[in-house]
């Protein structure tokens, strides 16, 4: 447990220390915010959704711990380059407490992230309307975060070097979010369409959001099974994210 918690509060002084990283990791989220938020909104309105900042709103927060979560993983490529990754794994701890301590530190720092956006979030006009689900939704924050940096650190362990990066995010990371329910509602969609967005991961983080904040846009699948489905899968995620992590070579 020691181990875990040092390697917990090292990932939160990385990130405490990269002010770059905190504001650059903001200019995705605020874009999506801003551009779709209120360019869609007199349409979205107008087609009796409402709101379209409170739709969109759960769905940006998702998006910043997502792309956060999933960078903190792939900090393992960066170690193991730089040759921090060997000092850690000489040192006399069970691999499976290393991930331990790096999944819930990159977790912490997605969270983190995710509450920054929900600040930006209410300043940019979203308003949520039940507080008394907060703590729910920042259940449902939290495990998006671990569900995402183990996927993170699954990838981080399978790659050699940062170059395959890129093709984890336009080939992994943006179709998932593209292809949830962040920006648009599933309702209407064409049946193949959402086949593809019912078995993505995101869909459910974001319908627990949603629903957890706002009265006006409700769970769509239902509180239990979006719990059961990112529960589940988080715990096959950090299993295989073990697994893998427990392969890598000196």
């Amino acid at each position: 447990m020691r181990a875990v918690y040092i390697l917990w509060l090292r990932q939160l002084k990385r990130y405490s220390r990269s002010r770059s990283r905190m504001i650059g990791s903001l200019g995705q989220p605020l874009l999506f915010l801003l551009a779709l938020g209120f360019g869609f909104a007199p349409t979205f309105s107008k087609a009796g959704g409402g709101s379209y900042i409170t739709f969109i709103a759960p769905g940006i927060i998702s998006m910043g711990i997502l792309f956060t979560a999933v960078f903190s993983g792939i900090e393992i490529i960066w170690d193991r380059q730089f040759g921090f990754l060997k000092e850690t794994l000489v040192a006399p701890v069970s691999r499976i407490g290393i991930v331990l301590g790096r999944v819930l530190g990159g977790a912490t720092v997605a969270m983190i992230q995710g509450m920054v956006v929900l600040m930006v979030c209410l300043v940019a006009g979203f308003r949520f309307d039940r507080t008394i689900f907060l703590p729910l939704a920042l259940v449902f924050m939290f495990l998006i975060a671990l569900l995402f940096t183990a996927i993170g650190t699954s990838i981080g362990s399978v790659l050699q070097d940062m170059q395959g990066f890129p093709l984890v995010m336009n080939f992994l990371v943006m179709p998932l979010f593209f292809f949830s329910n962040a920006l648009f509602p599933i309702q209407g969609l064409p049946k193949a369409l959402q086949m593809i967005v019912r078995f993505n991961p995101v869909t459910y983080g974001v319908d627990g959001l949603r629903g957890s904040l706002s009265s006006n846009h409700g769970y769509v699948f239902g509180v239990g099974q979006d719990l059961i489905v990112l529960g589940l899968l988080t715990a096959v995620l950090l299993g295989i994210g073990s697994h893998l992590f427990s392969k890598i070579e000196l």
